[in-house]
């Protein structure tokens, strides 16, 4: 199905709402006030209009104390294995709360990642929800702590959008002047989802 660009976040952090987003579908993907619903890998399909297909990945949820133990350290096996060994992955945006910022597991997901050497960009969600003056200082705030590309993005009203499709497609093309803050015309205002394509086998 092509190269894969994985999302990965804390649960309740605004994964499923972004994807329906970037997207353009309103129930691509599962969106619930519980935390901690996507149990599994799920990719979906997305088809640009001139063509070009890439895979979306979405990961499950980290930091949800109420499940069990023997459920959350299956859930991190599951991910360190697919984060590890998938050769499909493209890269991984990592997605932080803007509110909260950077938290322990947010620290340990990006050492892993660049460990693995596995190419990165955070996106800061519910930008929406941040005072507007308080923006810029909390997204530098976010680039120096993170040490990698830093996106302010939100799935409720859209904030953000072709920049992180833009960086998305960056990190397939392994392409950094599309990564943030370089304008490149003709990519992100042209994605639309294209099918649900179920779990996720390493291929």
């Amino acid at each position: 199905m092509g190269p894969e660009v994985a999302f990965a976040g804390r649960s309740n952090v605004g994964k499923s709402t972004l994807l329906n987003r970037l997207c353009q579908r309103r129930a691509l993907a599962r969106t619930s006030r519980t935390p901690g619903c996507t149990r599994g890998v799920v990719l979906f399909q997305v088809q640009l209009r001139g063509g070009d297909r890439f895979c979306l990945a979405d990961l499950p949820g980290y930091g949800f104390a109420a499940r069990s133990h023997d459920e959350r350290v299956a859930w991190k096996n599951l991910l360190e294995g697919y984060l590890s060994t998938r050769t499909s992955l493209a890269g991984v945006v990592v997605l932080v709360d803007a509110r909260r910022g950077l938290q322990d597991e947010e620290f340990q997901l990006l050492a892993y990642l660049d460990h693995l050497g596995r190419r990165a960009v955070l996106g800061a969600t519910k930008l929406d929800k941040v005072p507007k003056a308080q923006c810029s200082k909390v997204l530098s705030h976010l680039s120096r702590q993170a040490g990698v590309p830093v996106l302010g993005v939100s799935g409720e009203v859209g904030t953000g959008r072709e920049d992180l499709l833009r960086a998305m497609l960056g990190l397939i093309a392994l392409d950094p002047g599309l990564w943030p803050g370089v304008a490149q015309p003709g990519t992100a205002s042209e994605a639309v989802g294209k099918s649900h394509a179920g779990a996720a086998e390493d291929r």
